[in-house]
């Protein structure tokens, strides 16, 4: 377009917004980055948007239309739905039943001790044990979590971090048992610990040895697990700690690539394992800032990649992430509403073209997802995929005028976030002085004013909200299940070979100790039915404990 026909754009588009001005319902309109918005969007907006090396095509180089040629035309993304509470068996009920209902893909939600290293039995775990996840204290709980799902068809997403490494060869030792070989183990582990520091806590070790870990898995994955995705390196629950749309891509990039530097480090090449690394982001409510996101976050990555890091394999470049809708925007009010939200959310995700997603259950805001609930929320991605047509065409917001120029506002937000994170020794420096908690408090205190003084609407709670509130049958779980969990601890700690467990604790220690690969230790614990908590004991007797020191 010749600058002629700019300027003639231009001046119409003054004038269009000039003869509107005090028609409109506010005076401000922006994103909820702080993006301030233009009435309308046009050619001039986008003109110095280079579609041939901005835009490219999907499947190549810089990715901002898709990592792959055709989508969802080829295959539609993994439905994922996240599940797990009470004893092994139970969950292992949920999965059979969500694979039932059409469920692609398993992602297993683990409960507090697990995460935290600690046995069913130990004192700390006792009001914890089954209720935000499934319970599992040795192999013996994950042989049973998969009894009758072949591991070798069913891919399998863990959302587990400081444990990730315990986890992981515990999957390999039911493998071994389905005599699934692990080059046909086909799933995730999040082991993204950097953000525990940051926004959840379910942290163990120092950030030293914790990344130590990290790079373990990483390691271990690109010699034995090819189609594993060792790590998901997650900008979800920044996003649930109130980080903005802009603050989690870069906040997780910033933890993407310090683990990067560590692989380097290690004697890795970038295009041994950058291939294997996958993200998990929040899709939120705001539908075309989230679109914008997604693809913004796909060009910069391919370009950190090539450009920083000198990786020469297209698969290097290539960001591929799951999704899940935000878990921060479900209401305990009016609760049917959260069906309208979540859908919106997947929205989002699947025209932002996310490779696999979990859709949260409308109860969620008051228990763990009722069976009805977490159907509905599957079938609400079930709707999407097969009714809609919105996975007929690749990218098909691609070419609008707002979505473009809101996807190069996004990557240039990103971007200077991560010049402050460099200029400021990097992110494991700017955690440790407490600046980026800081910067995701101050953003969550901003939109907690906006919803309180109403410019925020919430629709049936701070708006529109009904006298009543209709009761929904809720989950509850069974007060006797850390009863149920002990007594089966007891069971595995009464008949395993006890020498053997105590050899390989002892070699774990020795190993930790030095600067081996811990794997191999980690694998022949669990396959001793070596216990999470007396693996962790060891390795914090040999690593500390981390104590945050920064208060925000």
């Amino acid at each position: 377009m010749s600058p002629e026909e700019l300027e003639r754009i231009r001046q119409a588009r003054e004038r269009w917004e000039r003869e509107r001005v005090g028609s409109e319902r506010r005076t401000r309109f922006e994103t909820p980055d702080g993006i301030p918005l233009h009435r309308v969007y046009t050619p001039e907006h986008t003109a110095g948007l280079d579609y041939l090396t901005d835009l490219g095509f999907p499947g190549e180089y810089p990715y901002t239309r898709g990592v792959y040629p055709t989508m969802y035309r080829g295959r539609l993304w993994t439905m994922r739905q996240y599940a797990g509470y009470g004893t092994a068996e139970e969950s292992n009920r949920r999965f059979r039943f969500l694979l039932e209902q059409g469920q692609t893909g398993l992602s297993v939600a683990f409960d507090l001790p697990t995460q935290m290293g600690y046995d069913s039995d130990h004192p700390a775990a006792e009001a914890e044990v089954g209720r935000v996840g499934v319970a599992v204290d040795s192999l013996a709980d994950l042989e049973v979590l998969f009894d009758g799902i072949p591991l070798d068809r069913v891919s399998v997403s863990m959302t587990i971090n400081a444990t990730a490494p315990v986890l992981l060869a515990m999957l390999q030792a039911v493998a071994d048992r389905q005599g699934v070989p692990w080059d046909r183990l086909d799933g995730t582990t999040q082991n993204d610990i950097l953000k525990e520091y940051v926004a959840r806590g379910t942290y163990i070790f120092p950030p030293e040895p914790s990344l130590r870990l990290v790079a373990d898995v990483v390691e271990h994955c690109v010699h034995h697990l090819p189609r594993w995705n060792p790590i998901s390196i997650s900008g979800y629950h920044i996003r649930e700690a109130g980080a903005t749309a802009v603050q989690e891509v870069a906040f997780t990039f910033g933890n993407a690539i310090t683990y990067v530097e560590k692989l380097l480090h290690r004697g890795l090449s970038v295009d041994q394992f950058a291939p294997q690394l996958s993200f998990f982001f929040n899709a939120h409510l705001n539908l075309f800032e989230e679109v914008a996101k997604f693809r913004a976050a796909r060009r910069l990555w391919a370009r950190i990649m090539r450009e920083r890091f000198g990786a020469k394999d297209p698969r290097s470049w290539a960001l591929r992430f799951h999704a899940q809708t935000a878990g921060v925007a479900l209401q305990a009010r009016e609760p049917e509403n959260n069906v309208v939200r979540v859908t919106v959310q997947a929205l989002a995700a699947v025209l932002g073209g996310a490779q696999s997603l979990h859709t949260n259950a409308k109860d969620e805001a008051l228990a763990l997802p009722t069976e009805q609930a977490a159907r509905l929320a599957l079938r609400t991605q079930q709707v999407l995929a097969f009714e809609t047509g919105v996975a007929d065409v690749v990218d098909p917001l691609g070419g609008s005028y707002y979505v473009e120029w809101l996807t190069d506002r996004m990557e240039r937000g990103v971007r200077d976030y991560l010049d402050r994170l460099d200029a400021l020794g990097g992110m494991l420096a700017a955690i440790e002085a407490g600046w980026v908690q800081r910067e995701i408090a101050e953003a969550a205190y901003r939109e907690q004013q906006r919803v309180e003084t109403g410019e925020q609407i919430v629709v049936g709670v701070n708006r529109f909200a009904s006298a009543e509130a209709p009761a929904i049958p809720l989950l509850r779980v069974d007060p006797q299940v850390a009863a149920r969990q002990k007594s089966r601890l007891a069971e595995v700690r009464a008949r395993r070979e006890r020498r053997e467990v105590l050899d390989s604790l002892r070699e774990l220690r020795k190993a930790a100790a030095g600067m081996e690969n811990l794997m191999p230790y980690l694998y022949r614990c669990v396959r001793a039915y070596a216990t999470v908590g007396e693996v962790c004991d060891v390795l914090r007797e040999v690593f500390g404990v981390h104590r945050p020191t920064v208060a925000v």
